[in-house]
């Protein structure tokens, strides 16, 4: 489309953007024209009648008193009826209260902003807000500060004070003059006169109310009456990590500036600080947002400063403020870029730009509040309000030009810090009205040689005249390009942070761990992008240790355990990861991480036979078992245990073991092996020991030794079912110890050919079927010690527990099985909606 620009008096071509909540306008020519049109400051919007010389007219006209005619616009109808809707939208959830008495005529130095409570005028070049404003402000906080700080602190400077009013006056009547040609809203003609003007540096005066107007942070203000102060009121007194962090580094903000010297700076950037991590926990605070909202409170008031502070993290530096500074390394890596596209040479010489970038990361994280004067910096702050991250990028190729020389004969990295260092600090601000304010992160001594300096102003115009071609989208092209690279190797860094820490705790081989690792890690992630809606928990958190970041919930571990576990029960195996995923979420919070998923799989895999039967042990008592399992609340269809039938000792050639002695010797040895320290296992009762022994039926199926393996668990069985009668009836008496019990499950067995466990299949049943009682008199109890030592007496139980198992095989199907086990399941789940909809 083309928008008419009166200043020029002509229409300009260029692009119309819409929004839910903007109309925005950018000339075909980079930097000619842009204008931004919240829809909360859109009073109507009209098509005009359509002629010759304007074609597919609209007009959009704004509560200051302006109308913006765009023409040729293409698919008119539909874009205005979709802007009207979106209109309508927006001042419904916020209704614009007309405050007619104050509306003045457009070339009268007003300022607007629009308000549900106030219409903030700028009157003689300062924002006013209405009386009944202050007192509905005083009313909600009563502790916020009414005005910016420098206003109440500020310096005497080193000039005369008519020489400082005068540059200060001829600067504001430049601005005054724009002001009546290009608008003085949110919704001003941005254009390259503006440009020029923010680079001579903002007036004192209009820099907060700027600030505001560039960040669009003035619509936010305006759209959230009582908001801040609802935060303070909220936030404050409450005590917490964050509270702590944000009252360490309260004092050491701008220590050099009179305004942070005493209690009332210092409970302005406390309130807002602290508002702003109770409004954002994701980023809560971090080191630098102290030094930018200390900056913010020098020019713009308290509840104006919050806003500039969202408008900062939340939209201008995305992704800057963390514990892992993504953001930060992302533009990191883009200057690297722009260094080798326009400074060749010193790329060439400096073979490692990262050592350059980290010097450089704290111009990002700060805009070099922390490394320059206060005075010159607050004039690169004027830059980014403007042109945002761009401003920065340019800035600090300007930098690096002017120490090319220095930072080329440099011989460490040490050196060219000290070669910036030096250059920065004396970067001066000839205009300042206030006193030079030194940076307080000088790396050296004031008593050396004296440094030439270089102003601020000429700094700022070489940027923009060198390095100043770079456009919004270039720079947005690069991050998304980069963005890719530095996340990959915050994963890099992750996964191998966290194979350092298991490696050392498991016997599965570290390239095995790795395929572990990404299994784990891809199934995380398929959950999160493929299941609709997506899930909630806090499955990612980036702020714990590396070993806690990815976590699963009981699906997803199910899935992978169906995968790689190599206790494969056929439909048994759903019911049995249950257990393990309850058995392994020791805080509750239905979450694993993968070193406890690791663990489990190691002890399946790896471990010695009396650790595996102590896990399935454990997977068959509270809290792996509850009285809520899905597998044990009806009795079984089919007896699989009967203690009526006597056990299988005969063997094929007639000989005959003696199992007493060997079972009553075994059970002494584990017991003297047995670990002191560690907690002693409850034991398991009658519905608990059923549980076990289907899980070890179904293990054994399909296993080559599969009928040998079922004879022998029938045998072990058996005898542990009369060992818990006996243990049960000695308990009754109350007479009986434990040695007279073990006389008496001996003297219970007899040779005699048959076999008690019953085949699951129907129609397959014991010939003397009864049910095993659910309840029985007294406590019928078996220990894990008495298990293992039955299970330990038949050779072809050792046998299965103690082969050698092979985990890549396992690896290798479950990489090309991980997809399509997802998308089966994903199927069903659609499938009764399917049906659904059908009917």
């Amino acid at each position: 489309c083309s928008l008419w620009t009166p200043f020029s008096r002509c229409h300009t071509v260029g692009r119309m953007f819409a929004s839910d909540r903007y109309v925005c306008f950018a000339s075909k020519e980079d930097g000619c024209c842009n204008v931004i049109l919240p829809l909360r400051e859109v009073v109507s919007i009209e098509k005009m009648e359509d002629t010759s010389l304007l074609p597919n007219p609209i007009i959009i006209s704004i509560r200051s008193k302006m109308a913006f005619q765009f023409i040729e616009l293409k698919d008119r109808e539909s874009l205005v009826e979709g802007l009207l809707v979106r209109l309508k939208q927006v001042h419904a959830n916020r209704p614009v209260h007309y405050d007619t008495s104050q509306d003045e005529d457009m070339t009268s130095p007003v300022f607007h902003s629009t308000s549900m409570c106030s219409d903030h005028k700028f009157g003689d070049l300062e924002m006013v807000s209405s009386q009944n404003s202050e007192e509905s402000d005083k009313e909600k906080s009563p502790r916020l500060h009414p005005e910016a700080l420098i206003s109440v602190f500020q310096q005497a400077g080193s000039q005369s004070p008519d020489s400082r009013m005068s540059r200060e006056q001829i600067k504001i009547s430049l601005w005054n003059d724009h002001f009546v040609e290009y608008g003085r809203t949110v919704c001003m003609f941005r254009t390259e006169k503006i440009r020029k003007l923010v680079a001579m540096g903002i007036p004192e005066s209009l820099r907060g109310k700027l600030w505001l107007l560039f960040s669009d942070a003035v619509t936010d203000l305006a759209s959230h009456p009582g908001y801040y102060g609802n935060l303070v009121e909220e936030s404050m007194g409450k005590c917490c990590l964050v509270t702590e962090e944000i009252e360490r580094d309260l004092h050491r903000s701008l220590p050099e500036h009179p305004a942070f010297q005493n209690e009332t700076g210092i409970a302005a950037l406390r309130r807002v600080l602290t508002a702003y991590a109770h409004r954002n926990p994701k980023i809560g605070y971090c080191q630098s947002m102290n030094i930018l909202t200390s900056v913010l409170l020098l020019y713009a008031k308290e509840e104006e400063a919050f806003w500039l502070l969202v408008a900062v993290c939340e939209r201008m530096l995305p992704d800057y403020f963390n514990h892992r500074v993504i953001g930060a390394q992302v533009d990191q890596s883009v200057f690297e870029e722009l260094i080798k596209e326009h400074l060749p040479e010193l790329a060439e010489h400096m073979n490692d730009l990262s050592a350059l970038a980290s010097i450089s990361l704290s111009w990002f994280l700060t805009l070099f509040l922390s490394i320059m004067p206060l005075e010159s910096a607050v004039s690169v702050v004027d830059c980014f309000f403007y042109d945002g991250i761009k401003a920065i990028f340019q800035l600090g190729l300007a930098v690096l030009e002017a120490n090319a020389q220095g930072l080329c004969s440099s011989k460490d990295d040490g050196q060219a810090l000290m070669v910036l260092s030096r250059f920065l600090d004396h970067v001066k601000n000839e205009d300042s009205p206030g006193p030079p304010i030194g940076s307080h992160h000088a790396f050296f001594a004031d008593d050396q040689e004296p440094y030439p300096g270089t102003d601020i102003a000429d700094l700022i115009r070489d940027s923009y005249e060198k390095f100043g071609d770079q456009s919004v989208e270039q720079i947005e092209h690069l991050r998304c390009k980069h963005r890719i690279r530095v996340l990959q190797g915050h994963e890099d860094t992750t996964k191998q942070n966290v194979l350092r820490v298991v490696i050392p705790e498991v016997s599965i081989l570290p390239e095995d761990l790795e395929e572990l690792y990404d299994l784990f890690k891809r199934e995380h992630m398929m959950s999160c992008y493929w299941e609709q809606p997506r899930p909630m928990a806090p499955r990612h958190d980036p702020s714990r240790p590396y070993a806690e970041q990815y976590r699963i919930d009981a699906r997803q571990f199910a899935h992978l355990f169906q995968l790689v576990s190599p206790w494969t029960c056929g439909a048994h195996t759903e019911i049995l990861a249950e257990r393990t995923f309850r058995l392994l979420d020791d805080n509750m919070d239905h979450l694993i991480e993968f070193k406890a998923f690791v663990s489990c799989l190691d002890v399946m895999y790896n471990g010695e036979m009396n650790e595996k039967i102590k896990l399935l042990y454990r997977l068959h008592i509270p809290p792996a078992l509850t009285e809520n399992d899905r597998d044990s609340q009806s009795p079984l269809k089919n007896p699989l245990l009967s203690t009526s039938r006597p056990l299988v000792f005969g063997k094929s050639n007639g000989d005959a073991t003696d199992y007493q002695k060997q079972l009553k010797q075994m059970i002494k040895d584990l017991a003297k092996e047995k670990d002191k320290t560690e907690k002693e296992l409850p034991k398991m009762s009658q519905r608990e020991f059923i549980q076990f022994c289907k899980t070890l039926y179904s293990m054994f199926h399909e296993d080559p030794e599969e009928n040998d393996l079922y004879q022998a668990i029938a045998t072990v069985t058996t005898l542990l079912l009369q060992i818990g009668e006996v243990g049960q009836r000695s308990s009754s008496s109350g007479s009986c110890s434990q040695e007279c019990g073990e006389e008496l499950q001996a003297s219970a067995l007899f040779p005699e050919q048959d076999s008690v466990f019953a085949d699951a299949s129907p129609g397959r049943t014991t010939q003397d079927s009864q049910t095993f009682p659910e309840e029985a008199e007294g406590d019928w109890t078996v220990s894990l010690e008495h298990i293992l030592a039955s299970l330990l007496t038949e050779q072809s139980l050792v046998n299965f527990f103690e082969k050698p198992l092979d985990i890549k095989s396992k690896l290798e199907n479950a990489k090309i099985n991980q997809y399509s086990l997802k998308t089966l399941e994903m199927s069903r789940q659609s499938q009764p909606e399917l049906k659904l909809g059908n009917l």
